[in-house]
């Protein structure tokens, strides 16, 4: 744990020193904001953070690959890598320390967003129970996403490369439901459960079941293992 602490502290601070970083938060925040109000006053006899929840994944999957493009890129490019791993951590440490960063930076970052139902209730009763199953499941799926994010970037040196292949990845997993058509039968029994967006509107709704606790969960093992795997293959 102590390695893994020291990961997390490094990467969070490369974080807050980096423009890009700001950048990406706040260009999150501004375009969220913006259609969460627009929404809201072009429907304001509805206190509901529905709109939020429903357009804040979309945005996610984007925003998520571009704060985890550089953590191994980077590292890649500038061969600071090879130094972090001749240090007494393992290949777990390093990967968890940085998955957490990414997680970390996340709810820095949804927390912020926390003033849209606290402005709701301000205005009637809103219901809590909804926006903060609605929250936990943007703190998973955010979670996978940034996993996923990891993953692709412990492939390349290229952080461009990074970030186009794991906003594909999460693109794709966020419309498969889309892109299929109209599945029946077992293929729409798969397309639902490798659907992000299926797992998500649950969780919007103020529902939070295992079972997609358990996919999101599965999502971010697999992916976390795969970059472990892509980072300890470079130790030989």
């Amino acid at each position: 744990m102590k390695n893994i602490g020291f990961i997390l502290k490094r990467e969070l601070g490369t974080y807050f020193n980096s423009v890009v970083a700001y950048i990406v938060v706040i260009l999150f925040l501004i375009i969220t904001g913006a259609l969460f109000w627009l929404n809201f006053f072009q429907d304001i006899n509805i206190l509901s953070m529905r709109s939020f929840f429903g357009q804040a994944p979309l945005f996610l999957a984007f925003f998520a690959p571009a704060i985890t493009m550089g953590l191994f890129a980077e590292e890649k490019r500038s061969g600071t890598l090879e130094l972090l791993m001749t240090m007494p951590v393992s290949d777990f440490e390093i990967v968890m320390g940085k998955f957490l960063a990414a997680v970390g930076l996340l709810t820095v970052v949804f927390a912020m967003t926390l003033v849209y139902p606290f402005s709701l209730s301000r205005l009637g009763d809103i219901d809590w129970g909804a926006v903060w199953a609605g929250y936990a499941g943007l703190m998973l799926l955010g979670a996978s996403y940034s996993a996923i994010g990891l993953m692709a970037s412990s492939w390349t040196k290229d952080q461009v490369v990074a970030i186009l292949v794991a906003f594909s990845i999460c693109f794709f997993l966020y419309l498969i439901d889309q892109l299929v058509g109209q599945p029946t039968g077992t293929t729409a029994q798969v397309v639902e459960y490798l659907s992000t967006s299926y797992h998500f509107e649950n969780m919007a709704r103020g529902v939070i079941d295992s079972r997609d606790v358990v996919y999101y969960l599965s999502l971010i093992g697999v992916c976390l293992v795969v970059a472990q795997t892509s980072i300890a293959a470079r130790r030989w």
